[in-house]
């Protein structure tokens, strides 16, 4: 009598895997989270950035550095915050981007995403410099310097995203121009990873960094000012703090798990496929987490921005007064 020839463990968990159909928890992700959040983000984040942008615009009477920075912010979001019902569309309808709008939708998620946090940065910056130097002394709180290091922000973060567009023209070419892939699901995994790593320390971990140390030591100072003056100064250090926490709260599992997504499609590892698609699901969960920030970064623009609360409160009593008296005539 023959006996039937021995299954490994490995493989009867792979047979068991197979069966649960896991695959189809990254789409199911696409379809009912993604889709539906990406939809969300626009509808709430959409009029803030116009309602900002327009401030700026219409109300300033005259233009700070951190006005600059912030408007280079709010153009970024109001941007990127326009490809999001086109992403949102496919998604729910399981329907790919053209190759034209897959390099394009690409290129401006992913230089929002780090022009984001580079003017942020910059924001920590001006705000430092501001606190050592109260009479706008130095030449980089001239609103020329912010002007010219915006637009080098600008091509540095284009430059960085280079190779990112090589790898999604070659990812296009290979599936004959008919797959649009996300960052951490195109071809040659192993060369993405090592780009990934080099962009997320580069874009990322440094710019972040930089806020965390010119926050810090501005809020230093301020709690010294604070205990000599008497004056509180609990406002601008707590804006600070909550511009840092953002950006690592919102941007830093979705660079982890595309790390981890990256890592998990090595053939050297060897995962089962099933434990590969757990890993998407969760790298999928974490992208509209990050893109949240737009519409979270008008209210430091209204916070953050010198007097720009108070200039909107008094354009709106002003519009409110106008109309009253309209009525009344």
């Amino acid at each position: 009598m023959s006996r039937a020839p021995k299954v490994n463990m490995m493989q009867q968990v792979e047979m068991l895997l197979k069966e649960s159909n896991c695959s189809e928890i990254p789409k199911l992700l696409l379809r009912y989270y993604v889709s539906p959040m990406y939809a969300l983000e626009f509808a709430a984040g959409f009029l803030g950035n116009i309602f900002v942008i327009l401030g700026y615009v219409f109300c300033l009477p005259s233009w700070k550095s951190t006005n600059v920075y912030m408007f280079n912010l709010a153009i970024s979001d109001f941007i990127c915050l326009g490809t999001l019902p086109l992403l949102s569309y496919n998604y729910s309808n399981d329907q790919q981007l053209r190759p034209v709008g897959c390099v394009v939708v690409r290129y401006i998620l992913h230089v929002n995403l780090y022009t984001s946090i580079v003017f942020m940065a910059w924001v920590g910056v001006d705000r430092s410099l501001l606190v050592w130097y109260p009479q706008r002394n130095h030449f980089l709180l001239t609103w020329k310097a912010s002007l010219f290091i915006s637009f080098l922000n600008w091509i540095w973060v284009t430059l960085e995203l280079t190779p990112f567009f090589v790898f999604i023209i070659n990812d296009l070419k290979e599936s004959n121009w008919s797959k649009c892939k996300d960052f951490a699901s195109m071809s040659h995994p192993t060369q993405v990873l090592t780009y990934n790593l080099l962009l997320t320390t580069v874009a990322y971990v440094l710019p972040l960094l930089t806020l965390h140390l010119f926050s810090s030591r501005m809020v230093s100072l301020l709690k010294k000012r604070e205990e000599v003056l008497g004056t509180s100064f609990r406002k601008p250090m707590s804006i600070v703090k909550a511009a840092t926490v953002m950006l690592l709260v919102l941007y830093m599992p979705f660079h982890l798990m595309r790390i981890v997504r990256l890592a998990s499609r090595l053939p050297g590892l060897g995962l089962l496929q099933c434990t590969q698609d757990y890993i998407e699901a969760a790298y999928i969960i974490t992208r509209p987490i990050a893109f949240a920030h737009s519409v979270i970064n008008p209210v430091f623009y209204v916070l953050m921005t010198d007097g720009f609360r108070e200039l909107l409160q008094e354009k709106w009593q002003q519009f409110v007064r106008t109309a009253k008296l309209r009525r009344l005539s």
